[in-house]
């Protein structure tokens, strides 16, 4: 099964975006081919890019305060599991004061002129060739050993927050229940009477070999099953499709 997700507001879409950045960060930064090391350094000045645009931190935290908040009141309802709710509780607030502590996010790596001066280089197509950067070409040829370390120092910074938005990611995606449902010639309408979810989670058997066009608001949920032709520009799919949905709010 293939999981496809489409977040029906615009902080989930900035949330899952810097996930998938992170994601593509933590999966370079592991290669041992200096081009690996090459991509994990340009996603990782996307972060910073993502963090100067917007006031990132600033809406993890307070995300997580609401969760918080929302979480305590439920100590009031009768057959809450007290031990898991201490337990995410404790991991909010573990989470928060990381993030509570630090100042601007991947400040030091702003800090650092060489860093920087790759940053304004690798903006630039072919940039980083050594013809235009010979100091990044030497540190390339550095044993994998102390590249991997440099990285791991250089991406220490932004791990508070990163573990702040996949708890909130993490919780969003938990508090929807998936259901089989039956796309009729691939096409699937779900009727809300005005409640506003955040995040819709489809699943569709990869051999079918579709993909769902979603779309969402507090009165209806369109999915509709689409295929890439030859000329790979999506066409309806014209019959029925199975597939799981999961609607999920917090």
């Amino acid at each position: 099964m293939i999981l496809y997700e489409y977040p029906c507001n615009e902080r989930i879409r900035s949330l899952l975006r810097v996930e998938h950045l992170f994601d593509r960060l933590f999966f370079f930064a592991g290669g041992e081919d200096v081009r690996h090391h090459q991509v994990s350094m340009a996603t990782l000045f996307e972060l910073l890019d993502i963090s100067e645009r917007t006031d990132l931190r600033g809406a993890v935290v307070q995300d997580l305060e609401r969760q918080r908040g929302a979480l305590s009141a439920l100590r009031q309802h009768p057959g809450v599991d007290e031990s898991r709710l201490d337990a995410m509780l404790g991991e909010i607030q573990a989470v928060n004061g990381e993030l509570g502590a630090q100042g601007r996010v991947g400040q030091n790596l702003r800090d650092n002129e060489w860093l920087a001066s790759l940053r304004g280089r690798l903006a630039v197509p072919g940039g980083s060739s050594p013809v235009d950067m010979p100091s990044f070409f030497a540190w390339q040829l550095k044993p994998f050993e102390e590249r991997t370390h440099d990285l791991r120092g250089w991406i220490a910074p932004l791990m508070p927050l990163y573990r702040g938005l996949a708890l909130i990611l993490r919780m969003l995606r938990d508090s929807g229940d998936a259901r089989d449902m039956m796309a009729r010639d691939g096409a699937y309408q779900e009727m809300l009477g005005g409640k506003i979810y955040q995040l819709l989670r489809v699943w569709v058997d990869a051999s079918r070999r579709v993909f769902p066009e979603m779309s969402a608001n507090k009165y209806v949920i369109w999915v509709r099953f689409a295929a890439q032709g030859d000329d790979l520009k999506p066409q309806p799919a014209g019959v029925d499709i199975p597939f799981r949905l999961a609607c999920c709010h917090v």
